[in-house]
């Protein structure tokens, strides 16, 4: 039976916790930020699992929301326990509270732009200097940090192979702290198909599978930003056109104890998975309820993002677009 006890974030893992920070060198941020500042010095854990197997290590980026930190998401999560069992390794950027009072990644504004370039910089300092497998670098974020997450996916689709939302915003509506809280409240007031197409050329995107996961009694992020969400990622995948009509795949919807989850399909291949977890408020599903921001409830959100991700590979030729300076 696990401990109730708060242990520190590696407890019960097997392998190595370690933590420091990223400084870009001076041609980074030229090459990655597109907009807002580019922020240095950016603070980060690493876990790396007993090696276990043979060949390249896949990698795994987390998230975490606000007021959370690396050891406490990583303790929440309990994905080092899946990294232990499965052989990949773990990297949580952190975002300073001299950025934010509150550890919230910035989203919603220009500065997110900064940050995401940041992130993306270390991403490619980490697969580099641990020779980990580019072809396979998966995201996942929580709240804000699913906000970043996709952010991340829709600007730096050749750096991921999939990502992965959890209580995530809908994309390209806000553009300030207040307008933020609005769509976190509401949703898009403006079609989310329409604020894909603003902000990607769609026909040369190279898609991006996702999975998102909400909680239907969620009283921060509105669970319709799910759905938008969803919305999103079928256009980005070439599902659906710009007026949300489906030209491609099949959608399969089931309804279980934990809630309703909808998958769909592209040639037998999963790309897109929903899933709204029935009772869950703020929290992420299936995590250690003995931290703020995780529950006991629905399913282990840790266990089923990585069924997803194992399945997603991005080709070669575009890891190394994303790689090379």
């Amino acid at each position: 039976m696990e401990s109730r006890v708060r242990p520190r974030a590696s407890a019960w893992a097997r392998g190595k916790w370690a933590r420091s920070y990223h400084s870009a060198p001076p041609t980074a941020a030229g090459r990655f930020v597109n907009a807002g500042r580019f922020v240095n010095h950016l603070s980060y854990a690493l876990y790396i699992p007993p090696k276990a197997g043979r060949g390249r290590m896949p990698l795994l980026v987390m998230l975490h929301g606000c007021k959370q930190n690396a050891d406490e998401f990583a303790q929440g999560t309990r994905i080092n326990l899946l990294a232990d069992k499965y052989g990949f390794a773990v990297l949580y950027p952190e975002q300073s509270k001299h950025e934010h009072a509150h550890r919230c990644w910035r989203w919603y504004d220009d500065s997110g732009g900064g940050e995401a370039a940041s992130v993306v910089s270390l991403v490619t300092a980490m697969v580099e200097q641990h020779d980990f497998d580019g072809e396979r670098v998966y995201l996942a974020g929580m709240s804000a940090g699913a906000g970043l997450a996709a952010l991340l996916a829709v600007r730096y689709p050749n750096v991921f192979a999939a990502v992965g939302l959890h209580l995530g915003v809908v994309f390209g509506e806000a553009r300030s702290a207040l307008g933020a809280m609005d769509v976190m409240r509401r949703g898009s007031r403006t079609d989310p198909v329409a604020l894909i197409d603003a902000a990607v050329d769609v026909r040369e995107y190279p898609g991006m599978p996702a999975i998102i996961v909400h909680g239907e009694l969620d009283s921060v992020v509105t669970s319709a930003n799910a759905e938008r969400l969803t919305k999103q990622f079928l256009r980005l995948n070439g599902f659906i056109d710009a007026a949300g009509n489906r030209r491609a795949g099949e959608a399969r919807e089931e309804t279980h104890p934990d809630g309703v989850v909808s998958d769909h399909f592209k040639n037998g291949r999963r790309v897109v998975k929903t899933s709204i977890v029935r009772g869950l408020g703020h929290s992420w599903a299936g995590g250690d309820d003995t931290v703020a921001f995780h529950s006991s409830k629905g399913p282990d959100s840790s266990a089923v993002m990585w069924e997803f991700f194992k399945h997603q590979r991005r080709s070669s030729e575009a890891v190394r677009d994303a790689f090379v300076a």
